[in-house]
């Protein structure tokens, strides 16, 4: 009974660190996502600016 109380409290700890990943992947994801929004913006404002002297 001991044993069976073992597994089972730890395979609630297995899914609440499963649980835990998930939701710092989710985060992970968007914050890439975000970052390539802004990495691409940025790519834009070089390109402006660099034609814009080339053009002087």
């Amino acid at each position: 009974a001991a044993g069976t109380r073992d597994v089972s409290r730890h395979a609630g700890g297995v899914t609440e660190g499963a649980q835990q990943t998930g939701a710092a992947a989710t985060q992970v994801r968007a914050a890439s996502g975000e970052l390539a929004q802004k990495a691409e913006l940025l790519r834009g404002q070089v390109d402006r600016f660099l034609g814009g002297i080339r053009a002087a």
